[in-house]
């Protein structure tokens, strides 16, 4: 901790003695040059970029871009935690270091994150299971709230999250960066250092990224874990300390009309899960051997490893533009625990199983992914026809049953057309076809449960799923439309989405050990599908900027996981038994983004988000959704000043307003407001310009519970005060100086 305030205190030092920084204040692109000084100085360049701009204008749905600037400047514990401060986004949060993502309330497979073109494929059904996609090496986010189902095909009925990775570097260089963070709350440091280099054609770029953290703080002394009163030691919550580590390598081929890039990653991250709220027993933790260190990751614990292959290749002619996109992924998840028998299982663990008693669940899946578009202009049309394919193989281990082994595939093929009528006004349209199969294979327990027939007792390895082999299909299309008159923008899109239901959702039958429920699927269940009106009004000026975002949304049969009154005790160990079940759902609101440039120097932001979801059949009539989040609201107030140059200082006030509207065993929580800043600037060193930054997050160490987050149910708050220091140094390593000069 102490080497950690010295670091800040160094930093800060730096930034008081003047060195400047680029002024980031709004996600845009705006590049400023000043020549050097001369007998007759000239006046300031500004150089606008208005590519993001027109991206906007010219897409049907909503869609925000964020690029790398506002990624350092808001870092979080996780990339979907540092998307949070943008409208209409949220996060269920997994400890300090993971999380998964939420648009307008929608979230798990009804969210589709896109990395380098090609769908990211973890397990994203549980709440507990975070996203494997290192921050550091996302040049930009491309944001599309709304469904997306006529591009990217089942599960983008919510959303998408394009993850993009940094460009190609010009010709004959070589450098690099190396990032350095820290963080107070849970005594975080890591490093993520990046290289890159080209010649003429041919260029690679390389990332290691590594960070290491200890449990986290809350502030408070107490927790309840379903009334069970659970006392903090340094009020830091036990074993929910973790270690990641990135590794990166892109390497391709570019030529005029030709590209062939190849990425591969591999993610590893092992963190705890909070002790005292995990498995049957949470009274049986040894508090002693988990408040002996912050930093070690006891059980129970998970371990993640994603590993990616992808090609990304185009190719342009008259005309057309083909574009193909090839992956592999395998995505290896193991969660450890202590063996806990409940039920019939037997009181100690048998010496004959081959599989550890300490492995609770393990989760492998090998995805196999290819993505084929044309794109073509004629006349005023910009059609775009594709296909898509995916196929995965996805098998279990450990001693605990959740969700069955299972096989899928999917394909599906779509038209899109851009209509250009004149110049401010364009059409949208697309059509698309989907078809996808999934098989389940059958499991038995490894051990005898007794049953009872008349008067008979028998003992029997009881089937928890049985073999299913299921087809769906489905037509999707949208149809929109694009109105900019002058500084105005207006989108109005209408559409059907699809989104064939998970493994899960048929044939869960087992105990959920995070949420202390007992799970059980409907193999009946039929795809959801989803019709939906998404509205965008703008308005650009000098020194003004509005955009406001509603949307209505209609589900004719939503899958929901439904809280019976029933309970489990012979194989759930009494737990209540959730039931996955299908009902009417609609679903309204819509966000609020306000720009002002008070002065020169001084700008502030409003930023706004409501959401209303309500079940109109089924057994929760009248009910809302589940992890609906709360109407919310943030002002910014940002300064840049002129006496200290590429700097800026940054205030944000979140209001969150209480959440009412719940879904029993959901507990109604209350309202909270919340003080962030950040402070940033560029100084030169080395003729290098390096950007330091500052957050304080959670200034004021509120105690304050987010209806959202993974540890909701059990009353816990979220992590206290946290200063986050970042500094990025980049490098260049001159080339034959020759070579440049023939450029």
């Amino acid at each position: 901790m102490k080497s950690f305030y010295v670091l800040l205190f160094s930093l800060l030092f730096i930034f008081q003695t003047g060195f400047g920084q680029d002024k980031h204040g709004l996600p845009d692109s705006t590049l400023k040059t000043t020549p050097p000084p001369s007998a007759r100085q000239l006046k300031e360049v500004v150089i606008k970029d208005k590519r993001l701009q027109l991206h906007q204008t010219e897409e049907s749905l909503n869609v925000i871009t964020i690029n790398s600037d506002f990624i350092q400047r808001n870092l979080g514990g996780s990339l979907m935690k540092t998307l949070e401060r943008l409208p209409g986004i949220k996060t269920i949060g997994i400890g300090s270091g993971q999380s998964k993502p939420l648009i307008r309330g929608l979230g798990f497979n009804r969210v589709v994150v896109i990395d380098k073109g090609v769908k990211h494929e973890g397990q994203q059904w549980g709440a507990d299971h975070g996203l494997e996609i290192d921050q550091f090496a996302t040049a930009e986010v491309e944001l599309i709230k709304g469904a997306a189902s006529f591009i990217y095909g089942s599960d983008a009925i919510g959303g998408v999250i394009d993850v993009k990775p940094a460009n190609a570097a010009p010709k004959n260089t070589l450098g690099g960066s190396i990032d350095l963070i820290g963080k107070s709350n849970n005594n975080l440091y890591g490093s993520s250092v990046n290289v890159f280099g080209r010649k003429e054609d041919w260029f690679f770029d390389s990332r290691i990224t590594y960070q290491n953290y200890g449990d986290y703080s809350v502030p408070t002394d107490t927790v309840f874990v379903y009334d069970y009163a659970v006392r903090l030691h340094k009020r830091n919550l036990r074993n929910t300390a973790g270690r990641e580590t990135g590794l990166h390598l892109n390497t391709g081929y570019i030529k005029e009309g030709f590209r062939s890039v190849f990425y591969l990653s591999n993610i590893y991250s092992k963190s705890g899960f909070f002790a005292n709220a995990h498995g049957l027993e949470p009274r049986r933790v040894n508090t002693e051997m988990h408040d002996a260190s912050s930093r070690d990751i006891q059980m129970p614990n998970q371990q993640v490893n994603h590993f990616k292959l992808i090609n990304r290749s185009n190719y342009q002619a008259k005309g057309h533009k083909l574009e193909m996109e090839l992956g592999y992924q395998r995505n290896f998840r193991q969660e450890f625990s202590q063996y806990v028998n409940h039920g019939y299982m037997p009181p100690v663990y048998p010496d004959y199983m081959s599989i550890s008693p300490q492995l609770e669940r393990e989760f492998d899946k090998h995805v196999y992914s290819i993505n084929l578009r044309d794109m073509m202009t004629i006349g005023n049309h910009k059609l775009t026809a594709g296909f898509n394919s995916e196929y995965q193989d996805n098998a279990i281990n450990g001693w605990t049953f959740l969700v069955p082994s299972f096989k899928q595939a999917t394909a599906g093929v779509f038209v899109y057309d851009k209509y250009k009528i004149n110049e401010q006004v364009l059409l949208h349209g697309a059509l698309r076809y989907d078809f996808g199969q999934i098989r389940m294979f059958k499991y038995t327990d490894w051990f005898d449960s007794e049953l009872i027939t008349g008067s008979t007792t028998i003992l029997e390895k009881l089937t928890r799923a049985n073999d299913l082999n299921r087809s769906f299909n489905s037509l999707v299309w949208s149809i929109g439309i694009n109105y900019n008159p002058d500084q105005f923008l207006i989108k109005a899109n209408v559409g059907k989405s699809f989104r064939m239901p998970i493994a899960k959702e048929l044939g869960a039958n087992g105990v959920n050990y995070h949420y202390f429920s007992y799970e059980k699927g409907d193999p009946t269940l039929s795809p959801e599908q989803s019709y939906q009106l998404d509205l965008s009004f703008g308005w650009n000026k000098d020194r003004w900027s509005v955009l406001i975002s509603p949307f209505y949304n209609y589900f004719p049969n939503y899958i929901y996981l439904n809280p019976t009154a029933n309970h489990d005790f012979y194989y759930g160990a009494g737990n209540q038994i959730f039931q996955y079940a299908q009902s009417k759902v609609l679903r309204y609101g819509g966000e609020f983004h306000l720009k002002y440039k008070v002065t020169k120097n001084l700008s502030t932001e409003l930023l706004g988000e409501y959401l209303f979801a309500k079940q109109v059949s089924g057994d929760k009539k009248g009910y809302t959704l589940p992890f609906s989040p709360p109407a919310s609201a943030l002002v910014n107030l940002t300064w840049s000043p002129e006496s200290v140059k590429h700097s800026y200082f940054s205030i944000d006030y979140r209001i969150t307003a209480k959440q009412n509207n719940i879904v029993p065993p959901e507990k109604r929580t209350p309202g909270y407001g919340l003080i962030n800043i950040q402070a940033g600037t560029k100084f030169g060193l080395c003729r290098q310009q390096l950007m330091l930054s500052l957050q304080a997050q959670n200034l004021l160490n509120t105690k304050y519970l987010n209806h959202t987050s993974f540890y909701r149910l059990i009353e816990l708050p979220e992590a206290g005060r946290n200063i986050i220091v970042s500094l990025k140094v980049p490098f260049n390593i001159p080339l034959n100086k020759q070579k440049n000069r023939n450029q």
